[in-house]
């Protein structure tokens, strides 16, 4: 994972510990949404630890670190998690591999308890100190815990003197409230269940007005007599996707699109309604839609595989290049993997268009375009991708290589022997494997024709076991016909790497499984070599264990 990668992944933990502390004081436990915020959140840092193993936030006051980057600011008191922090000592904060979801919904109980108004008598550092997490660390300021100041008062107090002014104004409005017949109003906080009964409402009236509104408008349209009524409807219904796309609700464009297919369908509708009404298939490509549509997948609002796949079914091949636009802005994983995964459904209908993506500017916009040409497998796509193995950056020219592969026509052959030459051992052990997966007689000589040259013993260990461990996809007679003749070979000159190369054919062999080579290898596992003897013990094991 890219520096850069990894600082954007902190940011969305953060983002989604705030909203999840947010969601956890609207729905109670019993509720779905609880459940899906605790595995959305825990998502984030499985992400985030599949490249590293610890994640660490340097607390400040108003600001939060990592790597020394900074990624969350507030200067306000009102939702600040730096602060929530700050206040109670914490100044570094680290979660490590293995941190379980029991122990997210523990730390974000101990996150959402408002200090303010509940009545504890412990603070932030001594509820984590209570629950004893495995997989959470934290460091504390030895200097706060000894002091009797309320820090938090002290920084309340400095952010209300550097925000004070306009003395008169205020003394204006007090003196207004002091006068005689003005009666102090009480005012009652919200309950959680108040809460719920809120959301729960804005919801249902959502629904029920964005649907109700859907059928006045399809009811406008059978109604209307002239061209201009016929176009009214057509920018309505537009406003409505684009109101929706906004709010995350896919469900909703997709009623509108099935209902304006089956009605275009119908006989009995008049050109000019059909006309209009098919304005809202092109609306879904231009720029600015699908860059909506991309804010909402990186908003974290979860969409389904069927919802995705039937909207962009609906999508022609123009969308493609604002799709190419947005992989490269969008900041989550999983945004970036719907995007891909609607352009290799929208790269079979166009493949000329979507391989225009490999001239963009960003490295990673080309690598990303470059699995997709893979996965679309179509064999034109090929004349695209043999250009890849020349690009400025290696991680663009091995994901070049390992496409080549997984298409494998003729034609890729002769730039993956190529490759062989090249200066970075990365891109000669790609190109290996690339030939070990496309996986034909013509790959296999190749791969010989490279281990019987010259320079080949003359390559570190580690690449020379790379290529006999692709050789061991091929299990035919020649292949351990070599491995038994490179594994008898004895050499004067040079010794040392010849015995590598004896270690690499039986290592080669043991994954083959050959029960003929257990003689030969039986008598040199008593050779003088180590690392020899060591690799053909492993192979004498695997092979017998195998019987």
């Amino acid at each position: 994972m890219e520096l850069l990668d990894d600082i954007r992944a902190a940011k969305e933990i953060v983002q989604a510990l705030i909203k999840a502390k947010k969601t956890f004081r609207m729905y109670p436990e019993t509720n779905p949404m609880y459940a899906k915020t605790i595995e959305d959140t825990h998502a984030k840092f499985r992400n985030f630890f599949d490249y590293r193993d610890e994640l660490t936030f340097k607390i400040k006051q108003n600001e939060i670190f990592c790597d020394s980057e900074q990624i969350y600011s507030n200067p306000q008191k009102e939702d600040n998690i730096a602060l929530f922090f700050f206040k109670d000592g914490l100044r570094e904060i680290t979660f490590k591999k293995g941190f379980s979801v029991e122990e997210l919904e523990d730390f974000m109980k101990i996150l959402t308890i408002d200090y303010d108004k509940e009545v504890l008598d412990d603070d932030v550092v001594t509820l984590l100190w209570e629950k004893d997490f495995h997989y959470v660390k934290y460091v504390v300021d030895e200097l706060f815990l000894t002091e009797d100041e309320d820090y938090e008062s002290v920084a309340v107090k400095e952010i209300k003197d550097k925000t004070a002014g306009g003395d008169e104004l205020t003394k204006a409005y007090e003196d207004v409230f002091t006068e005689e017949g003005v009666k102090e109003i009480s005012i009652v906080p919200l309950t959680d269940n108040d809460l719920h009964a809120v959301v729960k409402e804005i919801e249902r009236d959502a629904q029920d007005k964005t649907g109700k509104l859907i059928a006045i408008i399809f009811e406008m349209l059978y109604q209307a007599e002239n061209k201009s009524e016929y176009e009214d409807v057509g920018h309505f219904l537009n406003s409505i996707i684009e109101f929706s796309i906004r709010h995350g609700n896919l469900e909703t464009v997709l009623d509108i699109l099935r209902k304006a297919r089956e009605v275009t369908a119908m006989p009995s509708i008049a050109d000019d309604a059909k006309k209009n009404l098919n304005m809202v298939f092109p609306f879904l490509r231009f720029d600015t839609t699908i860059k909506l549509l991309g804010e909402l997948l990186d908003s974290g609002v979860e969409i389904s595989e069927k919802v995705w796949d039937e909207y962009v079914a609906f999508l022609d091949k123009n969308a493609i290049q604002p799709f190419i636009t947005i992989l490269g802005e969008l900041k989550s994983i999983p945004a970036r993997k719907n995007v891909i995964n609607a352009l290799i459904s929208l790269g079979r209908k166009d493949i000329h268009s979507l391989a225009r993506g490999l001239y963009d500017s960003r490295w990673y916009v080309v690598r990303n375009i470059i699995y997709i040409l893979g996965r679309v497998g179509d064999k034109a796509a090929a004349d695209y991708l043999l250009k890849t193995v020349n690009h400025s950056d290696i991680r663009v020219r091995k994901e070049g290589i390992k496409a080549l592969g997984e298409i494998g026509v003729p034609e890729v052959f002769p730039v993956l022997r190529g490759c062989f030459n090249d200066p970075e051992v990365q891109i000669r052990t790609a190109a290996a494997r690339a030939l070990g997966n496309i996986g034909s007689t013509a790959a296999k000589n190749i791969i010989l024709q490279r281990m019987t040259s010259a320079t080949f013993v003359k390559m570190d260990f580690s690449e020379k076991k790379e290529f006999y461990e692709v050789l061991s996809i091929w299990k035919d007679n020649d292949v351990v016909e070599f491995l038994m003749k490179t594994l008898k070979k004895k050499s004067f000159f040079k010794r040392a790497l010849n015995d590598e190369n004896r270690a690499c054919a039986a290592y080669c062999l043991g994954l083959i499984g050959n029960n003929d080579a257990l003689p030969l290898l039986h008598k040199t596992k008593e050779s003088r070599h180590k690392l020899l003897r060591e690799y053909v013990y492993s192979a004498i094991k695997r092979i017998e264990h195998g019987r």
